[in-house]
């Protein structure tokens, strides 16, 4: 009977102890009833209004830069107008001179350069373009060029157009000669100079038999002004 009583109070204790036990790890650390450690309260990234108006105005001020960088490679300056304008001189001087280098130094020099003369025909090509002023300049002198009306159009940032009314008076053969006439000039920026890409010339007077039945003015007569809008 004593070894029974002694049994059965020493099984009590252990389940006491071991019941302890469980109770303890179930507590400790923090942890719920469940076992599970407290969730931690979770952080945000909201900014202040002060850095807010900061980023904004960080962004505005990035736009705009890129704007002026955006403009500044698509609007013509005033330097390049003046370039161009110094190439055109040139070209001037060098057919006054009837320097044939100077002059095709000034052209770019491919063989889809297209000319359209005064006479009409066609030039094309840079070589063919510099066999034809050599040829020419070789039998002419005294070569007198008046220019003006002389207008620059920038049409970006590598190229530009040039036109002008022109006169020209020269010795050919022993022979005086003279005429008047209109000039285009399409320039592009080849490298870092400015180069003729095509130009076109045409008299101020063409022969009547040229020009279309329906575009004649009668002779002695103004092309007539444009008519004023009517009142209402």
């Amino acid at each position: 009977m004593i070894k029974r009583l002694l049994f059965t109070a020493a099984l009590a204790a252990a389940l006491a102890s071991a019941a302890f036990a469980q109770n303890t790890n179930t507590s400790t650390g923090g942890r719920g009833t469940t076992g599970r450690r407290a969730s931690t309260p979770a952080t945000t990234n909201a900014t202040t209004p002060a850095q807010e108006a900061t980023r904004e105005a960080t962004q505005s001020e990035s736009r705009a830069a890129g704007a002026r960088r955006a403009a500044a490679r698509t609007t013509p300056s005033a330097t390049q107008t003046a370039a161009v304008r110094e190439a055109f001189d040139s070209l001037v001087d060098g057919i006054r001179r009837a320097d044939a280098d100077a002059v095709m130094a000034l052209y770019w020099n491919s063989p889809q350069l297209t000319i359209f003369n005064n006479n009409g025909t066609v030039t094309k090509s840079w070589e063919q373009a510099r066999s034809n002023r050599e040829s020419l300049y070789a039998k002419i002198s005294d070569v007198k060029l008046d220019v003006r009306d002389v207008r620059v159009k920038a049409l970006g940032p590598t190229a530009a157009l040039v036109t002008c009314l022109w006169e020209q008076s020269q010795t050919a053969g022993g022979q005086p000669e003279h005429a008047t006439g209109r000039l285009t000039i399409v320039y592009q920026k080849v490298g870092t100079a400015w180069k003729i890409v095509h130009t076109h010339t045409s008299p101020d007077k063409p022969n009547p038999a040229n020009i279309l039945p329906s575009e004649r003015t009668p002779a002695g007569e103004a092309t007539p002004p444009a008519k004023p809008p009517a009142r209402p």
